[in-house]
């Protein structure tokens, strides 16, 4: 396949399942769609708890020793936060979400606006922060075809419909993150000789686990994790298993 393709496909479940998502939800009471929010926030919970095991990883335990992976984990979710909170990628996030508001809908009740927010927020986390996204944008742009990202496609278009039934169009334009994100990547899977080794992708999913909880607890309105001030977590783990594995 051309190298994009996965991005493409990406974009177009999503689109479709907010769209499904939307005239669903305009046929839904309040708590049913509480309900919906309440479903998908569990879903999300168990999909982090799978992904966050991959600090388990014998691949990843053979790199940095057995006591580091987790430590490693911690070390990146600290120096992440730290660095994500000074560039305020949390407040920058949700300000793109409320220009893309104002642009795409045209509503400026203050309720409405917080709900399209939200939606954005949320959904461009889920579907970017992951390591499918990670790997499966890297392969494509590698040539090694887009099956992870039609794989995530799938889910993504699904999920989406339940965010769109809750959240509204806010979730539609998340499109915008996952093309910038997704797309990104793919130039850089152009870029590189050959994808990252086996090591360096749990430590990713491992962080990417723990990202996908503090979704799963927004979700549940337990608590509001700025989960975007944490996403360069995901780019100084590969960086802590290379500088542990050549201090061994």
């Amino acid at each position: 396949m051309v190298p994009g393709t996965g991005t493409a496909v990406n974009v177009l479940a999503v689109l479709l399942g907010s769209a499904l998502g939307v005239l669903l939800g305009h046929r839904m009471p309040q708590r049913t769609r509480d309900a919906v929010t309440d479903g998908l926030g569990l879903v999300t919970l168990l999909i982090a708890a799978t992904t966050a095991a991959d600090v388990l990883s014998p691949a990843l335990a053979a790199e940095v020793g057995d006591s580091a992976p987790l430590l490693i984990v911690l070390g990146s979710v600290l120096l992440g936060g730290i660095a994500g909170s000074l560039l305020r990628l949390e407040q920058r996030v949700e300000a793109l979400g409320g220009v893309l508001q104002r642009r795409l809908s045209g509503e400026t009740g203050t309720a409405e606006r917080q709900r399209f927010v939200q939606g954005f927020v949320a959904a461009s986390l889920l579907f970017c922060s992951g390591p499918l996204t990670i790997l499966g944008s890297l392969n494509d742009g590698l040539g090694a075809g887009s099956d992870q990202l039609v794989l995530k496609s799938a889910l993504d278009g699904f999920a989406a419909i339940a965010f769109a039934a809750s959240f509204g169009w806010g979730v539609a334009a998340s499109v915008v993150t996952v093309v910038v994100v997704q797309g990104s990547l793919t130039l850089v899977g152009l870029g590189l000789g050959d994808v990252l080794p086996d090591a360096h992708l749990a430590a990713i999913g491992g962080v990417g686990g723990l990202l996908l909880i503090g979704i799963a607890l927004r979700l549940l309105r337990i608590r509001d994790v700025p989960v975007a001030d944490l996403l360069p977590a995901l780019l100084v783990a590969p960086l802590l298993v290379t500088l542990v594995g050549a201090l061994r």
